[in-house]
């Protein structure tokens, strides 16, 4: 009865708490501190912390790491606080790749590309790093995205220039491991030219923007990973993005997938699109 009221102190109480009280409440006992650092645990408060009104924005400065709070879709000012970096990297070395329920995606480019998979709330992160990260190695050539798979795993799926080569894998938390997938279908984005964007999860897919300005110039495509058959494939561009200069940015709204697009013509607009139906309707 004792290990049964603990449980339900676990599933009902602090299953509901911010993840700064968590880390207090490790302290009481080996039973708690267990539980509230196994992987099930934190994957499951994520998702239902996601749901919160009150969000982070984190933003990567030249020499501080800022987060501000964002409640009913106002940021307060007030409560910007500086964090430490993991390992406590200097911020000009970060690069962000993807943020996904609380956690950040990192590319430490000072060793080489170290991802380092880092929750800013907890302070807790883990170095995803292995040999291959070691060599063939060009700042600013790679991108990345997270989800987790339908047996509640973990998945960092990371991409990867070199030389013109284009080489996609995908991380498990459970297993601590890397494995290679098929990438042969966006090859031909492989090319220096060729710019991706960090990642934004929407559905079942992980979306990429893929920007060539210089031959021929303002060419782009948008790249979509399905995370249950692992396989690559592109969308087309809303219409009002056929004109030039624009730039695009990825939202999720209700687990759709958004674009705004913010331009120029005569005069600076902006737009909002949805995608639906594999087609773009404006928002």
């Amino acid at each position: 009865m004792e290990k049964l009221g603990s449980e339900l102190i676990v599933d009902e109480i602090f299953m509901r708490l911010p993840a700064k009280a968590i880390g207090r409440f490790k302290c009481l006992s080996k039973f708690f501190r267990d539980e509230l650092s196994n992987n099930n645990f934190e994957i499951t408060h994520s998702r239902r912390i996601i749901t919160s009104l009150q969000k982070k924005l984190l933003s990567l400065k030249d020499n501080t790491i800022v987060v501000d709070n964002i409640v009913g879709g106002n940021l307060q000012a007030d409560t910007s606080k500086t964090i430490i970096s993991p390992s406590n990297v200097h911020p000009s070395y970060l690069r962000v790749l993807a943020s996904f329920r609380g956690l950040i995606l990192i590319c430490n480019e000072r060793m080489f590309c170290e991802l380092i998979l880092w929750n800013p709330t907890t302070r807790r992160y883990k170095i995803l790093a292995d040999y291959y990260f070691d060599r063939n190695f060009e700042r600013n050539a790679s991108t990345g995205g997270m989800y987790f798979d339908d047996s509640n795993d973990l998945k960092v799926l990371h991409i990867k220039r070199y030389r013109n080569v284009l080489t996609a894998r995908v991380y498990s938390r459970r297993r601590e491991s890397w494995r290679k997938i098929n990438s042969c279908n966006v090859s031909n984005y492989a090319s220096t030219y060729y710019s991706w964007s960090p990642a934004i999860y929407s559905g079942r897919s992980i979306y990429f923007m893929v920007s060539n300005y210089w031959f021929p110039p303002g060419e782009r495509h948008m790249v979509a990973f399905d995370v249950v058959s692992e396989n690559f494939s592109t969308i087309p561009f809303p219409e009002a993005l056929d004109l030039n200069p624009w730039q695009g940015h990825f939202l999720s709204i209700e687990m759709k997938l958004h674009v705004i697009v913010v331009g120029r013509s005569k005069n600076l607009y902006a737009d909002l699109f949805k995608f639906e139906d594999d087609a773009w309707v404006k928002a």
